[in-house]
C-alpha cells in the first residue's frame, strides 16, 4: 500500500475557505439589499463550471444583517467573489457609488463608497 494514510492524517482534508463581505455602509443607508445580494451569489456562483451547483461545496450565510459569509470546500478564489459583487452592484446601478475593497481580515471584503466629488456627481446624474 502506498503511504496514503499519511496524506489523510495531514490537516488538509478539505481546506475550508471562508470569505466575508462586509456590506454595512450601504446597508445602513438602505440602498443595498442583502437578501437579493445573498440570493444573487446563490444563483451565480459556479461550482465546476455550473451555476446552481453549490451542493455542500459552497455555503452562503448571513451572520448578521450586513455581512455575507461564503464558505467553500472546493477551489474558490476571493477574486471571483469580488467579480460577482461588482456585477451585482452594476445590476443595481450602484457601481458608480460603491466599490469593493479588501477588508481588514485576510479573506474579507468591504463595500465602501467612492469619495464622490461634485463634478463626478454631475456626470453620473444622467
Amino acid at each position: 500500500a502506498m503511504p496514503d494514510s499519511k496524506v489523510r492524517k495531514g490537516k488538509k482534508k478539505t481546506s475550508l475557505k471562508k470569505f466575508v463581505i462586509n456590506c454595512s455602509k450601504p446597508v445602513e443607508d438602505e440602498i443595498f439589499d442583502m437578501a437579493s445580494f445573498t440570493k444573487y451569489l446563490h444563483d451565480k456562483i459556479k461550482v465546476n463550471g455550473k451555476t446552481g451547483n453549490l451542493g455542500d461545496d459552497v455555503k452562503i450565510s448571513n451572520p448578521d444583517d450586513s455581512t455575507v459569509e461564503v464558505t467553500a470546500k472546493c477551489d474558490f478564489s476571493k477574486r471571483y467573489l469580488k467579480y460577482l459583487t461588482k456585477r451585482f452592484l452594476k445590476g443595481q446601478n450602484l457601481r458608480d457609488y460603491i466599490r469593493i475593497i479588501a477588508g481588514a481580515q485576510k479573506n474579507s471584503y468591504e463595500l465602501k463608497y467612492f469619495n464622490v466629488h461634485n463634478e463626478e456627481e454631475e456626470e453620473t446624474a444622467e
